[in-house]
């Protein structure tokens, strides 16, 4: 415990600890079991009752209906960027609209247009990913096959606060890096999908949440292992699944719900963290600048730079001096991005806070100095 950082990773990220705790203790035996669960089938009883668990839990937490399937797959968001496509838009005369608000939208569409026509309903690349459109602001074609949104861009830290209003057309949105941080009405989609290594636990497995009336799109000229249908008909287990990862996102769900009271309270707890850095950048006078507009700002991923990169080179080797790591921003934004996921404890932001004010008042100690 001693030797623990505060883990601003943007994923694989940091986990509950009392859910770390609880993987300990199991490690070398599943209660009732005598075996790790590193060790027992994937078809065994007690896995069984694991991928149950687990499926109930996302219902329970998301409000899931009957008129979804949840699937567990492999191959992260970026393998999705492929799937979606080839089983909704492969063969279609209509087009897949996409909302390109990042990085990861950005590589969405380009997957996309492997298998059909693709229209660009709005692109945010001229202002570098620093907004989103406004509510109304998407272009979308007549009768889209679907409209894709990436609800949180890790790299820009822009966030969508709520759907935009898309018609009929089926929803489909990459949630990767806010899934299970707030409460989504999951109706309103034809697929979300994410993978876990953000706020639902480790890498390994992606979670694929799919109206059951989109798998008639599916076509059979699809690879097995490249069809929805394989994994629905096979209850998530056409091959050997990621166990371990399904059975940390069970503690996860379970952790959710006991001990932070359900997603309206982890959407609270969540925003109130990024509040606490926020009202920092707000607060500087343009020392620190954000990068994401003020009503677009991620909850999950606070995106902002430093007067110049000699200061922000500056930040990040002292605060992992502090015990707060992981703090550079991405190459395509530069700066500094602190990921504040579900399990970062407020104690952890506070002192990313502290050190915020601290060098900023150092800095202006050191320009007054050389002024003089």
């Amino acid at each position: 415990m001693a030797d623990r950082v505060f883990n601003f990773s943007p994923g694989p990220a940091v986990l509950p600890l009392p859910v770390l705790e609880q993987a300990r203790d199991e490690m070398l035996a599943l209660p009732g079991i005598g075996s790790s669960i590193l060790e027992i089938s994937h078809r065994s009883p007690a896995f069984d009752r694991i991928l149950d668990e687990t499926v109930a839990g996302l219902r329970g937490l998301l409000q899931i209906g009957d008129d979804h399937e949840i699937v567990f797959l492999q191959g992260g968001a970026s393998l999705q960027f492929s799937m979606v496509p080839m089983n909704l838009l492969r063969g279609r005369s209509d087009k897949a609209d996409y909302a390109i608000t990042g990085t990861w939208g950005a590589t969405a569409i380009k997957e996309a247009r492997r298998e059909g026509a693709v229209h660009v309903a709005w692109d945010g690349a001229g202002s570098n990913y620093d907004r989103l459109p406004d509510r109304g602001g998407l272009a979308l074609s007549p009768r889209p096959a679907y409209v894709h949104l990436t609800s949180n861009e890790t790299i820009q830290g822009v966030q969508w606060k709520r759907e935009p209003d898309v018609g009929d057309a089926p929803l489909v949105c990459d949630c990767s890096s806010d899934f299970l941080s707030r409460p989504i009405d999951v109706s309103r989609y034809g697929l979300i999908y994410a993978c876990a290594q953000k706020n639902a636990g480790i890498s390994g497995v992606t979670v694929v949440i799919l109206r059951k009336d989109l798998l008639e799109r599916s076509r059979d000229d699809l690879p097995r292992m490249l069809d929805y249908r394989t994994f629905v008909k096979e209850g998530s287990r056409p091959n050997t699944p990621p166990t371990f990862a399904v059975y940390i996102l069970g503690l996860i769900c379970r952790w959710i719900r006991d001990k932070i009271g359900g997603l309206e309270a982890m959407a609270r707890h969540n925003a109130a963290k990024a509040g606490l850095l926020y009202d920092v950048l707000d607060a500087s006078g343009g020392f620190y600048a954000g990068h994401a507009r003020p009503d677009c700002r991620s909850d999950m991923n606070v995106t902002f730079r430093l007067p110049d990169e000699a200061l922000e080179k500056q930040f990040v080797s002292q605060a992992a001096a502090k015990g707060l790591v992981d703090l550079k921003g991405h190459r395509s934004v530069g700066g500094i991005r602190a990921s504040i996921y579900n399990a970062m404890p407020v104690a952890g932001v506070e002192a990313l806070r502290d050190h915020m004010l601290a060098f900023m008042e150092s800095a202006a100690t050191a320009r007054t100095a050389a002024a003089r």
